[in-house]
């Protein structure tokens, strides 16, 4: 099923529609809602990929996998405005491909050469997200929090940025933010009681 048009085109199908209303659309399997909703967004979503990646082609598989993702998630979304939500959908997916690039990397490097080659510090850390105690310890807060924390810490957004993202004020993101870390914190002390605090400030 094609779901996309070229970028850059004006919104056809539910123009007037908000992203709540097209991501209900979505979620009931209305390509026409998907449509619409990538008509929207896929321009800035492109424009911000671009200043992370310098690769036209992996930028525009992600920004496809975001949308994909979309179409199969998109009941999950809580709230009116999409941006923010899209934007973590497609920050992860452009790590991910990162990932799946280095891999097939250190593949080929191994083949030549059977030095055992050590990740990253980056992939350490992003493991630990995803996979370890704290991305466990993420799911468990309430998700407008969890979206302000991927924003600002694992997105690396600034705080102007968050806020624009998720249509919501800069002293908002801010707010979020530091009851974010507190109830990380507490979660993974739940997880793990005999841990110490996470490290940082709020």
């Amino acid at each position: 099923m094609r779901l996309f048009r070229s970028l850059g085109g004006d919104t056809e199908d539910g123009g007037d529609a908000g992203d709540a209303a097209l991501l209900r659309a979505v979620a009931k399997g209305d390509p026409a809602a998907l449509a619409a909703l990538y008509d929207r967004h896929a321009g800035w979503l492109h424009a911000r990929l671009t200043r992370r990646c310098a690769d036209p082609d992996l930028v525009r598989e992600v920004l496809q996998d975001t949308f994909v993702t979309v179409w199969r998630s998109a009941g999950s979304h809580r709230g009116d405005e999409a941006g923010g939500w899209l934007w973590v959908i497609a920050g992860r997916r452009l790590v991910d491909a990162h990932r799946a690039q280095a891999r097939a990397a250190r593949t080929e490097s191994v083949a030549h050469d059977m030095t055992p080659v050590a990740p990253s510090a980056e992939d350490r850390v992003l493991a630990g997200i995803e996979y370890g105690d704290v991305g466990t310890a993420l799911d468990r807060i309430s998700p407008e929090l969890r979206d302000v924390l991927r924003a600002t810490v694992i997105d690396g957004l600034t705080t102007r940025e968050a806020a624009q993202l998720l249509g919501i004020p800069e002293g908002t993101v801010k707010t979020r933010a530091m009851r974010a870390r507190r109830e990380l914190r507490a979660a993974l002390a739940r997880m793990a009681p005999e841990a110490g605090p996470l490290g940082g400030t709020a």
